[in-house]
């Protein structure tokens, strides 16, 4: 991510999610009032969208994997059972995603392989050290990639953007971080500290990751500055960083985290 956090991806809740990012509501313009028929005739978006589907799909594997590896590190049964609860609907996205790619004729892992590197890189950066940063790092990690993905999605066809939207709906670790984190801080103070400077290490490995994968993968960075159909201009690129950053200060002080 991925992602990351109303219940349904780790990545993210609605009501984090960044003002004026995307939603599905009437009023779309260009290829954005399209459907996916339609639009995939432009081949430099249709390999913009396969790209975004591969990113995203290998994204929600990684949260799978994590969720159940963060599982062993929950303090009592029922915390693990809401974690393996969590996992399982990762997973379900993934599906979703993987048939989504093969309904377009795409191969699934070919599509994911450009961003194994990059995802797998930022999980071996971010490995937490104990539940509590595990915890952090899915509430806050993939809840700025998952706002990265919301602000995307405003520009895509209806039909990829409502898969997009689906898959993005927070498992419930949102909810279930802040309650978790913000007892353990009223317990002991001194946690807060440690878990304000390891979200500001996510914040900015997460987003050097987003502008990697991007700037890597040409279809998908020509679409974002404005080179397919109606992509984000250079100003727009800026301010869509300045407001995933405010969506993400906003959930550090729901962590009871100074940002």
């Amino acid at each position: 991510m991925t992602s990351a956090d109303t219940p349904e991806s780790s990545s993210g809740t609605s009501s984090d999610t960044p003002e004026g990012a995307a939603s599905d509501t009437p009023g779309h313009t260009g290829v954005a009032a399209q459907d996916w028929a339609r639009a995939a005739v432009d081949p430099q978006y249709r390999a913009a969208v396969v790209d975004l589907l591969g990113a995203l799909a290998y994204g929600e594997l990684a949260a799978f994997e994590r969720l159940a590896e963060d599982a062993k590190l929950a303090p009592t049964l029922a915390d693990k059972a809401e974690l393996a609860k969590m996992a399982s609907a990762e997973f379900h996205h993934f599906e979703r995603l993987r048939d989504r790619l093969t309904e377009i004729g795409q191969e699934p892992t070919a599509a994911m392989q450009p961003f194994v590197a990059a995802l797998d890189g930022f999980h071996r950066q971010t490995a937490p050290s104990d539940w509590l940063e595990g915890l952090v790092k899915a509430y806050v990690g993939d809840s700025i990639a998952s706002d990265f993905y919301r602000e995307v999605a405003v520009r895509l066809d209806s039909d990829t953007r409502q898969l997009v939207l689906v898959v993005l709906d927070d498992t419930g670790h949102g909810g279930f971080a802040v309650e978790k984190v913000r007892a353990a801080i009223d317990a002991d103070p001194r946690v807060g500290g440690r878990l304000a400077l390891w979200a500001r290490r996510l914040m900015g490995e997460a987003l050097s990751q987003s502008q990697r994968v991007v700037a890597e993968r040409d279809a998908l960075s020509t679409m974002l500055v404005g080179g397919v159909a109606d992509g984000f201009d250079l100003a727009e690129v800026g301010r869509m960083f300045s407001r995933i950053t405010e969506a993400h200060t906003k959930r550090m002080a729901a962590l009871g985290l100074a940002a």
